[in-house]
């Protein structure tokens, strides 16, 4: 007798991945307990602990968005971002479609995000591979790197398949300017006392 394996369309590369709504069941489990995790293309990566100066720059960004913009968009910080049945990013900050319920209803998708910015330390090279490549998939219009080693701001705009099509670096002594909402943020300012 001969036993058929089924062979689950979720299993690339001998990998399990796992669904958004399976990832809220092991979180709802405690298999996660205390973790900081994601979940990008189905497969869940650890979440770096917030230093310092993450935080700090996460905080000036989140100040100087809300200040500019409070009524106009929403602003969100260290939220999740759902993006298809097997991705759901912790994002550090994005600005969103305003709505009045401020997302309580359901978490943002990728049509929401007008901007969306990751703060990168340890996450650097994650943050420049595989996250901008999803972001680029998902059409996140403008996508921005606060690299911290580098004290520079990475834009990327214009996504189209799996990559952008324009990249800007932002060095000390020149402002970042979002072209989808008018945002100018001057780099010295972001990475001062750093």
């Amino acid at each position: 007798m001969t036993t058929r394996i089924n062979i689950s369309k979720k299993s690339i590369d001998d990998k399990r991945l796992f669904t958004v709504e399976e990832y809220y069941k092991m979180g709802k489990a405690g298999i996660f307990d205390s973790e900081r995790v994601e979940l990008i293309n189905g497969i869940i990566y650890y979440i770096s602990p917030i230093g310092s100066p993450h935080r700090g720059c996460v905080a000036h960004l989140y100040e100087e968005l809300l200040l500019q913009f409070r009524g106009q968009f929403t602003i969100a910080a260290q939220d999740p971002m759902r993006c298809s049945d097997n991705s759901e990013p912790e994002l550090d900050i994005a600005v969103l479609d305003f709505r009045k319920d401020r997302y309580k209803t359901q978490h943002p998708t990728p049509k929401n995000v007008h901007l969306l910015i990751e703060v990168a330390d340890a996450t650097l090279e994650r943050d420049r591979t595989f996250k901008k490549t999803s972001y680029a998939q998902e059409g996140i219009p403008e996508y921005w790197i606060a690299n911290i080693p580098d004290k520079q701001i990475e834009i990327f705009r214009h996504p189209k398949n799996d990559d952008y099509q324009e990249k800007i670096i932002v060095k000390k002594s020149e402002s970042a300017t979002c072209e989808t909402i008018g945002f100018t943020l001057p780099v010295d300012d972001l990475f001062e006392y750093l």
